[in-house]
């Protein structure tokens, strides 16, 4: 495999170390920027707080490089210790990328490594990314540190091989424990949680000097670590925004099927506006616990955002389509904020939907209420075990009068205003009507694999 041409845009130019809101580990052997190959000596160096990070352009650029980022850089020989040479039982996942690994990098790998476990994901060269999408990984990943991105903890870059090795998170992905039935459910607030995380990791990337659109936003992209706690994954498909007068960057549409926002699927224009699109089909999955498109469901339910969208702000039909398996576990009150968030988000108008930074303003109290709640009442009843916070009817009423009376009933006994949202349940007239084969030309890209369990 040759270099790959440049990648659609260089990130921040300039980028010190010290920034970085995770501190790097103190690993041994340490070759920030350096690849190595059969035609390559290995370079050694140290990134420090007044080094100026050169970011590279392709693979060549990438192995005559003096610095990049607080990465390891690993041999294939040390990948194959790591993986057990690769042995099909440490598979994690596979998909375009290629297939991602359950791995360890300890003393036995590494002269003097503490031991890490690690997920590596290994480039396919006949799969339907390439050295493009790799080298995007190594310069984002390689550059920026949050708490809510996944962690790059090194690279191989030996010969053809191309691997990618990441911090190990060992809950997997959303997409499983929302979609899976053998995964235990996932709770109320833990989808609150998970969602202000993902909103955090979102919003850090829109607000860097060059803001960074991610454009691949979706479940099988937000990994969870053993506490459930979010990040976000997969860069390949990440580039620069808009800056100063520039009001959107103009690319060729890539991404997932059902994830991207209307007006990038049929101009190319991409704005930041595109991620939160995105994010809110990730916050309607959650509510609704559907997958964003299904063909399995009767045909006016096939597009889950055609179908439930309009019902977000009317409390009585949103009830009705909400996740069973969350069923007693929140407040009415709270729900419908939750919800209507979601129905901004994917306003079809761009201009409509609020800024990262905005939704993170939204979410975060309405998590300090939920958690709130659910500790007071953990401790009422000495601290162990599930509870069930709000009360929902055991059993459905045998005429509609009786059940009318008994949702003003359960209602009532939670103290919540039967009265709902006058917005209307249709899009505003400054939104342009959603064509029902919007996505029917869209490519239909394989997933990357989770870098978790």
């Amino acid at each position: 495999m040759g270099s790959c041409q440049s990648v659609e845009e260089q990130v921040q130019p300039q980028r010190k170390s010290k920034s970085s809101s995770i501190k790097p580990g103190k690993n041994l052997q340490k070759n920030p920027g350096v690849c190595r190959d059969s035609t390559s000596p290995s370079k050694s160096g140290s990134v420090n707080s007044n080094t100026i990070v050169v970011i590279p352009k392709n693979v060549k650029d990438l192995r005559q490089s003096p610095g990049n980022g607080d990465l390891d850089i690993f041999t294939y020989e040390e990948m194959k210790l790591a993986t057990k040479h690769f042995r099909p039982d440490q598979v994690l996942g596979d998909g375009g990328f290629g297939i991602v690994y359950k791995g360890v990098i300890d003393d036995n790998v590494r002269t003097g490594y503490k031991t890490t476990q690690v997920a590596i994901k290994e480039l396919d060269p006949e799969g339907l990314q390439g050295d493009r999408e790799w080298l995007a990984e190594v310069n984002y990943l390689g550059q920026l540190r949050h708490p809510n991105l996944v962690k790059l903890i090194g690279y191989c870059c030996e010969g053809d091989h191309r691997l990618l090795v990441y911090e190990y998170m060992a809950s997997g992905s959303l997409e499983k424990h929302l979609f899976v039935r053998v995964r235990a459910t996932l709770s109320w607030n833990k989808r609150l949680k998970i969602a202000l995380d993902a909103a955090r990791g979102l919003a850090f990337l829109h607000g860097v000097e060059k803001p960074i659109i991610y454009r691949d936003f979706k479940t099988s992209n937000i990994l969870l670590d053993l506490d459930f706690k979010a990040k976000l994954s997969d860069f390949g498909l990440a580039r620069v925004g808009p800056t100063g007068d520039q009001t959107h960057v103009s690319t060729r549409v890539m991404g997932t099927y059902g994830y991207a926002a209307p007006e990038y699927v049929m101009t190319g224009h991409l704005t930041a506006r595109s991620d939160v699109y995105g994010f809110g089909v990730v916050l309607l999955e959650m509510l609704i616990g559907r997958k964003v498109m299904d063909k399995s469901r009767p045909s006016r339910e096939h597009n889950l955002v055609e179908w439930a969208r309009p019902l977000l702000n009317q409390s009585k039909k949103l009830l009705r389509i909400l996740d069973p398996r969350i069923e007693g576990q929140y407040s009415t009150k709270i729900l419908m904020k939750v919800a209507n968030l979601a129905f901004l988000c994917l306003s079809q108008n761009p201009k409509g939907r609020p800024v990262m930074s905005q939704v993170i303003e939204i979410l975060e109290p309405l998590v300090k209420q939920e958690v709130g709640q659910e500790e007071a009442i953990l401790l009422q009843n000495g601290g162990g075990g599930s509870v069930t916070l709000y009360e929902v009817p055991k059993s459905q009423p045998d005429t509609p009068m009786e059940k009318k009376t008994n949702q003003l009933k359960s209602e009532t006994e939670r103290g919540v205003g039967t009265g709902t949202s006058r917005q209307d349940n249709v899009r505003g007239k400054s939104e342009p009507p959603m064509e029902c084969d919007l996505y029917n030309s869209y490519p239909d890209f394989e997933r990357s694999p989770s870098i978790g369990c």
